[in-house]
């Protein structure tokens, strides 16, 4: 048997450990970048093996969150490929505006900057106060970060000009206060939103909801995990509810792919059938 064979069987057995032990299932991510992961915890660790990271996990909760935190994506920024936003803006909002209380799931949600982000343009787009927000991921420090809602200023300077080509009406100033090295959001633009622990992997149906954002989560996950969790979110939007995934991930081809219609095929933009 090979070394990367055994590499293989080693990576089974830590994601059936992490999953027996704890419920958390990594089964149906994308292999390479588990393997590429796991890898990287053996040689920060100074672990020799995969499978030497498997008694650690199992008899002590912090070492596993700590295995978690390294699995998980929590890559975000403020106002992340703004052309989304944009098109959010123009196409989606003007359907949002015909209800009088308007439900929004952004799965995945990592530190919560693209939660605020939206937060904003609602804001700037007069919703804002019919809004509730649901932000969620399995990955509780990053839902830590996201409640404190305190950033790093380092990329300010892309941080405004996404949030101009978002469609930014205002000047972006009045969103936060900053010291010497971070910015703090404003009170009033966690008022209404909701961040709460949820697994797509293992999770039911959140709500009925306008609409749902998960960008950049599904690339990730295997084609079986992707159609799952496709379906989750069709159950969870209303008729005519508009769905926002990742700028590299599709519809196309999953079990989901005849319930909806395309808004924005470029910026992955989609609304369910009535009927679906």
């Amino acid at each position: 048997m090979t070394p990367i064979e055994i590499e293989e069987i080693e990576l089974d057995l830590l994601l059936e450990s992490m999953y027996k032990r704890y419920g958390y299932d990594f089964r149906n991510y994308a292999r390479s970048s588990l393997m590429r992961r796991a890898k990287l915890v053996v040689s920060t660790t100074g672990y020799k093996t995969i499978s030497d990271l498997i008694p650690g996990l199992m008899h002590d909760r912090a070492y596993f969150l700590n295995l978690v935190h390294h699995f998980s994506i929590t890559v975000t920024e403020m106002f992340r490929d703004p052309k989304v936003f944009l098109k959010l803006r123009e196409s989606v909002f003007p359907f949002l505006k015909t209800h009088p209380y308007i439900k929004i799931w952004h799965a995945g949600c990592a530190t919560g900057e693209e939660v605020y982000s939206l937060a904003i343009l609602l804001k700037e787009a007069g919703i804002y106060d019919r809004c509730t927000i649901f932000a969620t991921d399995f990955n509780d420090s990053a839902l830590e970060v996201a409640k404190e809602a305190i950033y790093r200023i380092d990329n300010m300077k892309q941080c405004l000009l996404s949030y101009r080509n978002a469609g930014g009406v205002n000047s972006f100033s009045e969103y936060y206060t900053a010291d010497s090295d971070s910015i703090v959001l404003n009170k009033e633009l966690k008022k209404n939103i909701t961040f709460a622990n949820h697994n797509l992997v293992l999770d039911s149906v959140f709500g009925e909801m306008h609409l749902i954002l998960c960008r950049n989560v599904l690339i990730y996950f295997n084609k079986s995990l992707q159609s799952k969790t496709l379906e989750l979110f069709r159950e969870s939007l209303v008729p005519g509810g508009f769905l926002c995934i990742g700028t590299k991930e599709s519809i196309n081809f999953t079990t989901v792919s005849d319930d909806f219609y395309t808004i924005a095929e470029k910026e992955k933009i989609y609304r369910k059938k009535y009927g679906a």
